[in-house]
């Protein structure tokens, strides 16, 4: 038992010391045409935060987003409290991609 608070208290600090992308309100959902009339979705940051090497928009996969973390974000505007938004979000993100039909 007190090796599960141990855990818990761990991951408390890690959250609150990292700011998670998914609990930002620029955080948002896009979909990414993959065929006719089909789309897959994905997540992009409004702020123009997330950039590749080559200075390229990233775009993360829907239900990996929730791992994406940096120590500070001049854009990041929280849309909860970090732990609770965490656990309830990993519990709802599909675990891989689908494709959807228009």
């Amino acid at each position: 038992m007190a090796q599960s608070l141990d855990i818990e208290s761990d991951v408390f600090a890690e959250t609150s010391c990292k700011i998670y992308c998914a609990n930002c309100s620029k955080c948002k959902l896009v979909r990414v045409p993959v065929g006719n009339n089909e789309y897959q979705l994905r997540v992009r940051c409004d702020a123009g935060m997330w950039k590749k090497k080559l200075g390229e928009e990233k775009i993360y996969k829907y239900f990996t987003v929730a791992r994406r973390a940096v120590d500070h974000c001049p854009a990041y505007e929280p849309m909860g409290e970090p732990r609770e938004f965490l656990r309830e979000l990993k519990k709802t993100l599909p675990i891989k991609d689908e494709i959807y039909s228009t």
